[in-house]
């Protein structure tokens, strides 16, 4: 098919496009779909046995709100990100919550330093929290993806970088309500280590999941179906 050809067809078959939602009404959508899942989860799995004594803990509780503003924030940005013209400030929103979140984490790590020492912090490999995570932020992480692919794919790796953070976090928040490890340096390592490494593959992976050219190609074949 030639160039004045398919300028034709797409001409002759456009149909009227409805606009994008703002981010946050699209993040209040796959919040709507993400957060009955978590719990769905957690339920499903049972809840840890000291959850009510956890949530009278404050550092629990900074931690876990850190964890899912990030989760949210990230959702923001990522749905920003598919829009033309959007405002970059949007790619910011993640940075306080994350760094937060960060923070909130390492002075953990000092207060159990501080009260075992150096040599007798507790420390070891929590396999779990990988799949952990994977579970609790799958559909979190599919809907996201889908609701993605609404938009311009301007900036894919950054955006998908930001759909990973968003799924992860939330999937963390999640984990933590029936995976009863607390201690600083392995929830720093172990868990925000895996938010972090799924976060960088999901930006990897981004110029296949949104392309130009993937999207191009099948309007093309389309079109020739027709």
């Amino acid at each position: 098919m030639d160039t004045n050809s398919l300028i034709q067809k797409l001409a002759s078959n456009s149909k009227p496009t409805r606009p994008l939602s703002n981010p946050w009404a699209r993040t209040a959508i796959w919040l709507a779909i993400s957060v009955p899942y978590v719990l769905f989860v957690v339920l499903i799995i049972s809840p840890r046995e000291d959850i009510l004594e956890k949530l009278g803990n404050s550092r629990f509780l900074i931690e876990q709100f850190a964890a899912l503003a990030t989760g949210i924030t990230a959702a923001v940005a990522a749905f920003a990100s598919t829009i033309p013209g959007y405002n970059r400030k949007y790619l910011l929103l993640p940075a306080l919550p994350l760094s937060a979140w960060l923070g909130t984490l390492g002075v953990g790590c000092l207060l159990d330093f501080s009260h075992y020492g150096v040599h007798g912090t507790p420390f070891h490999a929590d396999w779990f929290c990988i799949p952990g995570i994977v579970i609790v932020g799958a559909i979190p992480g599919f809907a996201i993806a889908l609701m993605l692919k609404r938009g311009a794919p301007l900036t894919p790796t950054l955006s998908t970088a930001f759909a990973g953070l968003a799924a992860a976090g939330i999937g963390d928040f999640g984990l933590r309500l029936f995976h009863p490890e607390d201690t600083g340096l392995v929830v720093l390592i172990w868990q925000f280590g895996t938010v972090f490494i799924l976060s960088l593959l999901a930006g990897w992976v981004g110029r296949y999941v949104l392309s130009w050219r993937l999207r191009i190609t099948a309007e093309k074949r389309q079109l020739a179906a027709q």
